[in-house]
């Protein structure tokens, strides 16, 4: 299985680059986090928005593939313990599949998006940048796996 955390935006701080990596890399190939970086479509004063967006969702779309199990990161989704969060990560594990984790732009997910996520995942009632979104995924994913296998991290 793999974890394809599928994000808007590319050219992040160095701070960012460094701290999802540091996460990323600790997982087991067995589960193994790939960050697949979207193009954010370009945004002027007067631009259309929900067009902008909807082709956002088009590309993040076209690099989940076809069997990949989606989940939606929304503030609308099931704000999940780090306990839930190690139940779903055992699930995915078990079911073999790919699993896309769908980070949107700015102004957030495409309705095609939402529509082909099977689950839909709140981070926080709290906004975060996008950069930081990164770094916290990669952290709970490690947390989350960290729990499963009784590794002292997770305390």
């Amino acid at each position: 299985m793999q974890l394809n955390l599928v994000c808007v935006g590319e050219r992040m701080p160095s701070w960012v680059n460094e701290g999802y990596g540091d996460y990323a890399r600790r997982l087991p190939r067995e589960c193994a986090l790939v960050l697949r970086e979207i193009a954010p479509g370009r945004r002027t004063r007067h631009c259309d928005t929900r067009r902008i967006v909807a082709d956002e969702g088009q590309r993040m779309l076209a690099a989940v593939g076809g069997n990949a199990h989606v989940v939606a990161l929304d503030m609308g989704g099931k704000a999940w313990s780090t306990r839930e969060l190690a139940d779903a990560l055992a699930r995915w594990l078990r079911e073999g599949r790919d699993i896309a984790l769908l980070v949107g732009g700015p102004d957030g997910l495409s309705d095609a998006c939402r529509q082909r996520a099977a689950e839909s995942w709140s981070l926080s009632r709290l906004t975060f940048p996008h950069p930081l979104v990164r770094v916290i995924v990669a952290e709970q994913l490690y947390r989350a796996w960290s729990l499963l296998n009784n590794h002292p991290y997770h305390r």
